[in-house]
């Protein structure tokens, strides 16, 4: 069972712990700094932590094992761009080959001592194999000729911010793209091959609306014991694979199939959890009361989760990576945009408050 969760902020880095009566703040780390994301390898114990820092540029920190501080290291950088190339996204705006957001981050399999995967905005994804002393920009798909058919969304600029490292093959490999698709290697990245078919993306254009490079995954998950079963949280609705990611079909939820999160019980891939809402402009909670979704059988039906959370009045929203599952399938850790950060210790029935006044929140980890 997880003893940490890391809360990543716009204003820091946050350690939570068991108290007495329950889930406390235990630590503080890169305080006042924007910390948008970070990961925990259980294979070492090793902690890493994203930070933006605006004009200054992306930083990447890593803490070993027992320790207390925190080292910089390596972040992933594009080599320059080659002179003279028309290099311009699906919206016919130039690409920009600078790290401006370390969107994802995930480890390689388990004796891939020291492989790091990370996917970031402008749409690379790159690969560590020295716990992020150095890092390799994926020129296979990086390179791809159907890059350039990538549109930002509501960042503006593609972006890869979900990495699946299939736990059958640590070699094969699958990176939801917003707006991109779903892609997969099942060499080690040697080549790529486009994964989202069946999705339908209804906002785009009507000659659009089916093509698997313009859809707008929000995040993609893959269950641990039936890894042949993923969800993706889209733009457009719900989408799960039975298949390896080879079709998607559209699951229907109430009160909306909207929303940044998804996550999916360890052990039982028809066990999936959802923070729904209302999309587009206002991205509010529907009928403003907070609730996660959660369905047992596939997506053929969906229970509204509410006890502990707020009812009324609510103006949270979740984002991709604010919401979690520790290795159980039990506990479950969730964040705000307006600085809530919610537990539950059994699967989402009822839920404690950690704390109302932390800054946005970013990303929630199991540790």
């Amino acid at each position: 069972m997880a003893k940490r969760i890391l809360v990543s902020t716009r204003k820091g880095l946050f350690e939570l712990g068991r108290g007495r009566g329950g889930w406390v703040i235990k630590a503080d780390h890169f305080l006042a700094d924007n910390v948008t994301l970070t990961l925990h390898d259980p294979r070492d114990g090793t902690d890493y932590a994203a930070l933006n820092h605006g004009h200054f540029g992306i930083k990447l920190h890593r803490r070993d094992k027992g320790k207390k501080t925190w080292t910089e290291i390596a972040s992933p950088k594009y080599p320059p761009k080659p002179e003279g190339l028309d290099d311009k996204d699906g919206w016919g705006k130039p690409v920009n080959w600078t790290t401006q957001l370390i969107w994802a981050m995930e480890t390689g399999g388990p004796k891939q001592k020291g492989v790091i995967w990370c996917g970031t905005m402008p749409g690379g994804l790159f690969r560590s194999s020295d716990r992020g002393d150095t890092w390799e920009l994926m020129e296979t798909l990086w390179r791809h000729p159907d890059r350039n058919k990538w549109l930002g969304g509501g960042a503006d600029i593609p972006g890869i911010h979900s990495i699946c490292v299939d736990p059958r093959d640590a070699d094969t490999v699958r990176v939801a793209v917003s707006c991109g698709g779903v892609w997969v290697t099942t060499d080690g990245g040697k080549t790529w091959a486009q994964s989202a078919h069946g999705m339908k993306f209804d906002d785009g254009p009507s000659s659009e609306v089916e093509s698997p490079d313009g859809q707008d995954p929000h995040m993609m998950v893959q269950c641990a014991a039936d890894p042949t079963k993923l969800w993706v949280q889209h733009h457009a609705g719900i989408f799960k694979s039975v298949n390896d990611g080879k079709q998607w079909t559209r699951v229907h939820a109430k009160p909306s199939a909207f929303g940044f999160g998804v996550v999916v019980h360890p052990a039982d891939p028809d066990t999936v959890w959802f923070v729904p809402g209302i999309k587009d402009e206002k991205r509010i909670p529907v009928d403003g009361a907070l609730v996660v979704t959660r369905t047992r059988d596939g997506g053929k039906t969906f229970k509204s989760l509410k006890k502990g959370l707020p009812q009324k009045n609510a103006y949270d929203v979740v984002f991709r990576h604010a919401l979690a599952i520790d290795d159980t399938g039990d506990m479950l850790a969730m964040g705000s945009t307006t600085g809530n950060v919610w537990v539950s210790e059994n699967q989402g029935d009822s839920w404690q408050m950690v704390s109302s006044t932390l800054p946005q929140v970013y990303a929630v980890r199991f540790a």
